[in-house]
């Protein structure tokens, strides 16, 4: 005997100190950056820089194909997804991480011609997963004109 109490035994006694990553923002299921909520392009580029692999330079080229489409687009994260939408009209899509894609939601997705091929138990949204390599960039940016010129969901 050393005088010493016993030491805990289990999970506790093994697990190690938590770490953190300098400036790198957590990310949660499937690598969707965890990015506070906020207005304005700033928290939408923190998000975009945070996406890890391919999936970086696909969302910024997802971000210019809208900025080019929509010169006066408004952007906000919510929800940990940029949201993009128009003053006046409301958000017409948004984007979010996945382990092998990134899902684009297109709000009336329902009304676009044609529609995304990707069907969601929200009425009248249309999700177009985006895999590594396979943005047809031109289809995208038809349904982000027309997603645009229509009503958007009113959560400005």
């Amino acid at each position: 005997m050393t005088g010493e109490p016993p030491r805990p035994q289990g999970p506790r006694s093994a697990r190690k100190p938590a770490t953190l990553r300098s400036a790198e923002p957590p990310l949660l299921s499937g690598g969707n950056p965890q990015i506070p909520k906020g207005d304005g392009d700033a928290p939408a580029q923190a998000y975009l820089a945070a996406m890890l692999e391919w999936k970086h330079d696909t969302g910024r080229r997802l971000d210019a194909l809208i900025e080019v489409h929509v010169p006066r687009v408004r952007k906000a994260v919510r929800w940990n997804s940029p949201f993009y939408g128009v003053e006046g009209k409301g958000w017409f899509l948004s984007l979010h991480c996945y382990a092998q894609f990134i899902r684009v939601a297109f709000f009336r997705g329902t009304d676009l011609d044609p529609s995304p091929p990707g069907a969601s138990k929200v009425e009248g949204t249309r999700y177009l997963d985006v895999r590594e390599g396979a943005l047809d960039e031109a289809q995208f940016a038809d349904w982000v004109r027309q997603a645009a010129a229509m009503p958007g969901w009113d959560g400005f």
